[in-house]
């Protein structure tokens, strides 16, 4: 029955069905029958609220609408626009520096929002229109646009690792650390793939004219402003070791770092001071709120300091206090942001209901049992396996979005990848690197989707140039975005083939010694009684479980009580 099920809830999904509902459906349908066919125990069902409930007890979910409310909050705020602006007068002198810009604002972005729809649609409304005002390709213009905005999926703080790291009961925090050096690389790719294109058809993407750039140059005294920045930071990190947690020196030190480097910058615009140039200034000032709340967000996270969920909270109130600065704070921002990051969260945990209850019968026929003997039997291991499974997720992300990938097939893929030895990190950094594709497959591409929703459909008479210019047809957006998605999956290989890009985040795990537990657990002591510490004669063993012969739990000895004898 297990494969009759998985292929009914393909066809439900290929025809439309809303995939919370089919789920549901398929479940309670295939669990009838197999009660009818002696297939099914009656008495699965009875676990049926607990999972439930248990979907709604689920702190970690809670980080969902938390990151989706502070990416509303920033699309809404103006940070996007003045970054692709500022960005992009840096970048403008060199050919393809428009591009360059739209993916380092779309990384930015990425761990800053969280969110696909307000990456794309927010770069598609400011950098398209410039773009192809200074005669950029309109299929590398649109795949740049689209491709950069989907690295939402893989960089921290992802809305799609949270699902991973659930589905695959692992930490969040874990899974944000293991992606972060593959979402660089991946940006990195892209940004190769511009430096190419700019090599082979210079005409493809023409640098920015000098009357474009209204900042000016000054790059000099920018770069020795990082410079400095950079020597105070490691100056700093030196001076802490010994002082915090061990791995977070670098952290703290370049935070306090970006704080003075952007004093100097909010104070020569202020004073006009002339100690930086103009487009220096103004580089500062932009970067360095996302940069902050990076830090706020993820920082917190790396050392320890904040769970993801209390980091998304922290993340909401940064965005907020953003937007509050920049003067877009009001009503009806917060009452927008509110609803969307309602519906969403409505959405994700819909869909997780449902995908309960189809898991439970699926579960109740040993569907887990036949995916599991299906794919540990493939021939070549390790390798066998991530080829298959990759190829497979990838040829569902055609017609499937990420949300509903991470529900139906990663529970089933998890159990089968574990009894392989692979690690789950990894595992899941290979799968969300592979599910961004979803974004960006024609002719269902979401990314593609709102970037068509935006960008022009009829021809149109440019604000700036006064030039007659000619729409962006789908066919271009699609043949695009081809190439990027190229090279998602020469990325899928790379992880695979290089797994310590993912690994870092086993660095800095904190190890127990049991001898130095028991060590200080027997110098501990409580009032009125005896000692913390293991029962008479217990030799070696952590204390705290119990001690043998019916002792109070963690050994201690109360007045009165007869000391638990050795075994």
């Amino acid at each position: 029955m297990a494969p009759i099920m998985f292929t009914s809830l393909v066809i439900f999904l290929l025809l439309g069905y809303p995939v919370a509902f089919a789920l549901a459906a398929c479940g309670l349908f295939y669990a009838v029958v197999g009660i009818e066919m002696g297939l099914f125990v009656p008495n699965f069902l009875q676990a049926l609220p607990e999972r439930v409930y248990g979907t709604m007890n689920n702190d970690v979910l809670l980080a969902i609408p938390f990151f989706t409310f502070m990416g509303l909050i920033l699309e809404r705020s103006g940070m996007a626009e003045d970054l692709l602006d500022t960005i992009g007068q840096l970048f403008g002198p060199i050919r393809g520096g428009l591009a360059y810009a739209v993916i380092f604002v779309g990384a930015l972005l990425a761990a800053t929002t969280g969110v696909v729809a307000a990456s794309v649609i927010s770069m598609g409304l400011i950098s398209l229109p410039i773009m192809l005002r200074y005669g950029y390709d309109r299929r590398l213009a649109s795949g740049v646009i689209a491709a950069s905005g989907t690295l939402a999926q893989i960089i921290p703080p992802s809305l799609v690792l949270i699902v991973m790291a659930d589905q695959l009961g692992r930490s969040v925090g874990d899974m944000y650390e293991g992606a972060f050096i593959p979402g660089i690389v991946l940006s990195c790719l892209y940004a190769g793939y511009v430096f190419l294109m700019s090599m082979l058809y210079p005409k493809s993407c023409p640098a920015l004219p000098s009357e474009a750039r209204t900042l000016g140059g000054g790059v000099t005294s920018l770069a020795v402003v990082a410079l400095l920045t950079f020597g105070l930071a490691f100056w700093k990190s030196n001076l802490l070791v010994g002082y915090v947690q061990k791995g977070s020196e670098g952290i703290i030190a370049g935070f306090a770092a970006m704080i003075v480097a952007y004093a100097i910058a909010v104070a020569n615009k202020a004073l006009k001071l002339n100690l930086l140039s103009r487009l220096a200034t103004e580089v500062i000032v932009v970067l360095m709120p996302p940069l902050g709340l990076i830090f706020l967000v993820l920082g917190t996270i790396f050392i320890g300091l904040a769970t993801p969920t209390e980091g998304g909270a922290m993340g909401a109130a940064g965005a907020m206090i953003i937007a509050l600065a920049k003067r877009r704070l009001n009503l009806s921002l917060m009452s927008q942001a509110l609803d969307s990051t309602a519906k969403l969260s409505a959405f994700v945990v819909f869909i997780l209901v449902g995908a309960r209850v189809f898991s439970l019968t699926f579960y109740g026929v040993n569907g887990h049992r036949w995916v599991e003997d299906l794919l540990i039997s493939l021939p070549g291991g390790q390798t066998g396996f991530l080829i298959v499974v990759n190829v497979m997720v990838f040829l569902l992300a055609f017609f499937l979005d990420f949300f509903e990938l991470a529900f139906i097939v990663v529970p089933l893929l998890g159990p089968p990848a574990e009894k392989l030895g692979i690690d789950l990190i990894w595992f899941g950094v290979i799968l969300a690197v592979n599910m961004q594709t979803s974004f960006m497959h024609p002719p269902f591409g979401f990314a593609l989707f709102y970037l068509r929703s935006v960008a022009p459909k009829l021809p149109y008479t440019d604000k700036v140039t006064g030039h007659s210019m000619e729409p962006v047809t789908t066919g271009q957006i699609y043949w695009g975005a081809v190439p990027f998605v190229v090279i998602q999956c020469i990325m899928v290989g790379l992880v695979i083939a290089f797994p310590q890009m993912v690994m870092v985040y086993k660095g800095q795990q904190v190890t127990i010694d049991p001898k130095k537990v028991e060590e200080q657990m027997r110098n501990l002591t409580i009032p009125g009684g005896g000692g913390f510490g293991p029962p008479p004669g217990f030799s070696g063993g952590i204390p705290g479980l119990g001690g043998p012969g019916g002792g109070a739990p963690g050994g201690i000895i109360m007045p009165g009580m007869p000391q638990p004898k050795a075994p």
